[in-house]
Order: structure tokens, then sequence, then C-alpha cells
């Protein structure tokens, strides 16, 4: 039997995919001299840890949509899921480092980008937790598969400006909005009704506009 153990040692910036794309440095260490891995395949959870961080003041309020009041934070504050993440690793005999694509959305329906967004500085805990299947011959050359345990974990600290450097290169000044459809259409048939040349100018002429004076 194979026995790996997985350490997230650094993440840069894809700057040429289609979507915002981060690439962590992902070293595999086999503890079985005597097996030859062939190829893993690799299931990889990724999850926020807001606890093992402090929050700045400002930051209070950014988070508040996520978890609340920072009183009600004592049970809000948990653990939750970004992502999930799979790779197939090459053969190796001791060691190896591969990078691990992690797909970024810039949707703030979901709690991570709220998360990330209201982070000013500093860094993001995130733990990884790995599963799967190794491929390997065992010393008679025969070849052999096992699973991965569920306790190999990696512990890592992502840079919030790595993210946002990332953000600002696929989404330059943009923010992505998710709007119901008859809310897009009523915001589409003000900004007609008014003349205005971009979605941005309706919304500014609707917040600055007193209650009550919207066209019907």
């Amino acid at each position: 039997m194979v026995d790996l153990d997985f350490a997230v040692e650094g993440v840069e910036m894809e700057r040429h995919a289609v979507a915002p794309l981060l690439q962590f440095a992902l070293r595999a260490t086999s503890n079985s001299l005597e097996a030859a891995v062939l190829n893993v395949l690799l299931n990889c959870q990724i999850r926020i840890e807001p606890t093992r961080r402090i929050y700045a003041a400002p930051e209070h309020e950014l988070l508040s949509d996520l978890f609340g009041t920072p009183e009600r934070w004592g049970q809000t504050l948990q653990s939750f899921l970004w992502t999930h993440s799979n790779i197939l690793i090459p053969p190796f005999e001791r060691e190896c480092v591969v990078k691990l694509p992690v797909p970024c959305s810039f949707d703030f329906n979901i709690a991570a980008t709220k998360y990330f967004h209201g982070i000013e500085s500093g860094e993001i805990p995130l733990n990884f937790l790995f599963s799967g299947s190794v491929f390997y011959r065992d010393a008679e050359g025969d070849l052999q598969i096992s699973q991965i345990a569920w306790t190999k974990e990696s512990a890592y600290r992502l840079s919030v400006q790595v993210w946002r450097a990332m953000i600002d290169h696929y989404y330059p000044q943009t923010v992505w909005l998710c709007l119901r459809r008859d809310a897009f259409d009523e915001l589409y048939r003000y900004k007609r009704a008014k003349g205005l040349p971009s979605f941005e100018r309706a919304l500014d002429d609707l917040l600055d506009a007193k209650p009550g004076g919207l066209p019907s």
C-alpha cells in the first residue's frame, strides 16, 4: 500500500485562462519507497476557515451579509466549502510538485465571493482535504490500487492580494451582479425610457431618485 502526503506550498494567478483561475503548487510525497507510483487520481475539497484570522473594523460591515453582526460571530463564523478541484498526478518516485487548478467565481450569490470581497488585507485561511486513488506497482511489479486516506489535508493561507489581482486582471473595474429576469427587464425598461447610455447610469439615477419618483 502506498502512503502519500500532500502540502500546498504556493499559488499564482493563471493569466491566460478563459475564466479566473488560481494555480496552487501542490507537493505530493510518497512514504513507501518500495512502490513506484504510476499516477494519482486526486480529488480536493477546499474549505475556508474564517475563525483562523482576526478581522479589522471595516471588514465587519463588509462581512455582515455573510455572518451577521459581529456579536453573533461566535455562532455564525464557521468553516464552509469554497470549491472542489481534481487533478491527475503523473508517475513519480519520491515526490513531485504539480499545479492544482482552482477556478474562481465573481458571483456575489456565492458565499466564498462575498468572503473574499469582504477581506481588505492579510490572508485567507484555507484547508485542503484530499481523497482519491493511487495506482502503483508493488515490489513484485504487480499493478495495485489503493485509496488516499481521508485524514490527508493541508492548511494554506492565501494572500487576499493574489485574489484581488486575479479579479482585476479578468474583470478590470467591473463587478458581476446576478438579477432575476423580471428585475432586469424592469431596469432595462427604465434605462430605455430615460434614454440613459448604460446600466450604471440607470442605477445611479435610481439611487439618486426620491421614493415614489420612479416612472410607472
